[in-house]
């Protein structure tokens, strides 16, 4: 403590000025708001609108029923690892080492917490693409680091491009954050997209972490690779990826990272400090997951394909602008065209018309004139979300047509 100029002691700051200057989701406040009204349709919170399919949640139960209740080790249950690598080894032909280069996480929330506390130095600036998810600024500054916008439009789909990082290149710059597909914008990235972007994040000796959570949920026959697998880039991208939007184990949390085995090695020290490890049950269930889901997971799939058409066409049968995703289950639509802020907008549908979406400007400023709807909610609400949307443009637009 210190004296004031009486020489009365004054207490000491007792929450970090880091933490304190990061302010609340914005997410969580339409959330928080949509909770306390009845009759809302929420197509606000990015959670699939499917149970963890059976054989999953039986995996879980046959757990309990074995007594498995106890810390596992801290990277993670041996067979899950061994379950991930094969993950990896068939679908993007990428060979890690189960033993050493795979970490099981609460989440991929905490893989990219581990990799950013477990890579950034202070000072160090790390590259993230706007709209990006809304953790990925905050978490760089409680790691130290300084996070560096680099923003996108529809206009170029929402995706950067190699001059975009040239740009905002210095010396301090360290680390790209990759995400796609993305949320909110449910843009991705074509095999000849991400070589381009690979020239240089080799060229600048650039480390990479690639959020590909969604990485299973494409449509339209767009391929998802890996940045992992793009040639030099596997020894400087940690990949992260779990199983909550695939799978529908949301409330499971369980999330994985490969990668380099020095940088696997540092996020799991990290990792066994903080958390020790993932809820035993939770890995056993993702062990079944990946042996068995594939089946459950291929019929959800088709059903986001179906809702993300309707979705879509509906909204830009109302005159609202918005791109095709090729991944993920969000759509970026503009509302420019209400003259409202993202935030007017978006408050002013749910009060009047109860239905939730999430301004842009919670992904980043670039997402102003936008708002994320999630499309992983039943075809009967995203019906009625968008007659009641109709009805909000019709007031403040005459001249939108009805359905």
């Amino acid at each position: 403590m210190t004296l004031n100029s009486n020489g009365i002691f004054k207490e000491k700051r007792r929450v970090s000025s880091r933490v304190e200057e990061v302010p609340p989701s914005g997410i969580r406040r339409f959330f928080d708001l949509a909770s306390e009204m009845k009759g809302v349709i929420s197509l606000g919170v990015g959670e699939p609108d499917f149970v963890t399919p059976w054989n999953i949640r039986e995996a879980c139960v046959h757990s309990l029923e074995q007594g498995y209740t106890m810390y596992t080790p801290n990277s993670g249950l041996p067979e899950l690892r061994e379950e991930i690598a094969k993950y990896f080894s068939k679908r993007f032909n990428l060979d890690y080492d189960p033993n050493c280069e795979v970490l099981v996480t609460v989440g991929a929330s905490e893989a990219i917490d581990l990799a950013l506390r477990a890579l950034v130095e202070p000072g160090d600036e790390v590259l993230i693409p706007e709209p990006c998810f809304v953790s990925y600024k905050p978490c760089t500054i409680f790691a130290g680091g300084t996070p560096v916008t680099l923003s996108t439009t529809a206009q170029s789909g929402f995706k950067i491009k190699p001059e975009d990082i040239i740009t905002k290149i210095t010396p301090k710059t360290k680390i790209l954050l990759l995400s796609y597909p993305c949320n909110p914008t449910g843009a991705s990235y074509s095999y000849q997209e991400l070589l381009e972007l690979a020239g240089v994040v080799e060229k600048y000796d650039l480390l990479v972490i690639s959020d590909e959570i969604y990485s299973e949920l494409t449509y339209d026959g767009f391929k998802h690779y890996s940045f992992a697998s793009l040639p030099n880039m596997k020894e400087r991208t940690i990949v992260h990826n779990g199983f909550s939007k695939a799978f529908a184990m949301t409330g499971w949390r369980i999330g994985f990272a490969a990668g380099n085995e020095n940088i696997i090695s540092a996020m799991t020290k990290i990792h066994q400090y903080s958390i020790m490890c993932a809820p035993i049950m939770g890995q056993k269930a993702a062990v079944e997951a990946l042996r068995n889901g594939l089946p459950a997971m291929n019929e959800m799939v088709a059903e986001y394909e179906k809702r993300k058409r309707l979705i879509v066409s509906g909204l830009r049968d109302m005159g609202l602008s918005c791109i095709d995703p090729q991944g993920a289950f969000y759509v970026f639509p503009s509302i420019k065209e209400t003259g409202l802020t993202s935030e007017e907008f978006a408050e002013m549908l749910l009060r009047e018309e109860k239905v939730a979406v999430v301004p842009g400007t919670a992904f980043g400023e670039c997402g102003e004139g936008h708002v994320r709807c999630s499309y992983a909610a039943s075809t009967g609400n995203i019906i009625e979300a968008l007659n009641r949307m109709r009805r909000l443009l019709g007031r403040l637009n005459p001249k939108v047509m009805s359905l």
